[in-house]
């Protein structure tokens, strides 16, 4: 057991896709409550992250350590890995046909519940929390009663994305360019939806290369992923830089002050 007071713990991570390495090695450390945006050029590796920390079969993770609170991560199955607290969403949140989303989270939420010593709740109780839940981020009540993902826009799968978050409460999660798709009013709920959840303890690391919404986020740290490292740590100044140079363009500027 670790004595770091860290709720993620990452050290030297390395992963490969097929015979490709993707993540060199990534050594990160997350606090409770804490906001991270994770910044980095097209196939940098931000995406394998949260894909190898939820358990995803295509992600081989050949070396290194993870741990959640105290559990390593590494040895759990996928779905142990949600259980223990971990929420991944997807870049590209996927149709589930023929299974109704209410039906679909609530048996996820109940799962959570288990694992967690918690009775399960009813299907009264879920549906009148689900329905005060998605009316805060404008998601249509009646989308609760159609398959998952089914005929949903780009803006409706990212928010069905945040309904699940908001309902299960996780201890981590990992949102993938959660702000894709979505309009002004979309970018603005997942905001308010953030800031509540970190008052409640819940970390968050965010991928995203949207300038308006990392402001509005007000994160801890800002990081940069270059070749499957960690190449840069910094604050709001950093993701300024990235959006007016670009990511090639700072990596290069950064380089020369360092050879100076």
């Amino acid at each position: 057991m670790s004595s770091n007071s860290a709720l993620l713990q990452l050290r030297e991570l390395r992963v490969d896709i097929g015979e490709r390495t993707v993540l060199q090695s990534v050594t990160l450390d997350v606090q409770p409550g804490e906001l991270l945006v994770l910044m980095g050029a097209n196939g940098s590796g931000k995406s394998t992250l949260g894909l190898a920390l939820a358990g995803h079969p295509q992600y081989q993770v050949v070396s290194g350590q993870a741990l959640l609170g105290d559990q390593d991560l590494l040895a759990m199955q996928a779905h142990e890995r949600a259980r223990a607290g971990l929420f991944v969403s997807f870049q590209a949140p996927p149709d589930v046909p023929g299974v109704k989303n209410n039906l679909f989270i609530r048996t996820a939420i109940n799962a959570v519940r288990q694992a967690r010593g918690e009775e399960p709740q009813d299907a009264f109780d879920f549906l009148s929390g689900a329905k005060a839940a998605a009316k805060d981020l404008g998601l249509p009540a009646t989308m609760l009663s159609r398959p998952v993902n089914e005929g949903f826009s780009g803006g409706e799968r990212k928010r069905n994305e945040l309904l699940q978050l908001s309902l299960m409460q996780p201890k981590l999660a990992v949102l993938d360019e959660i702000d894709s798709g979505m309009d002004v009013d979309g970018v603005r709920a997942v905001v308010k939806l953030v800031e509540r959840m970190r008052a409640e303890g819940t970390a968050f690391i965010i991928i995203s290369h949207y300038l308006q919404m990392i402001e509005s986020l007000k994160p801890d740290a800002v990081l940069r992923l270059d070749q499957g490292t960690i190449a840069e740590r910094g604050d709001m100044e950093l993701a300024r830089s990235i959006a007016r140079s670009g990511f090639k363009q700072h990596a290069a500027s950064m380089a020369a002050t360092a050879e100076a």
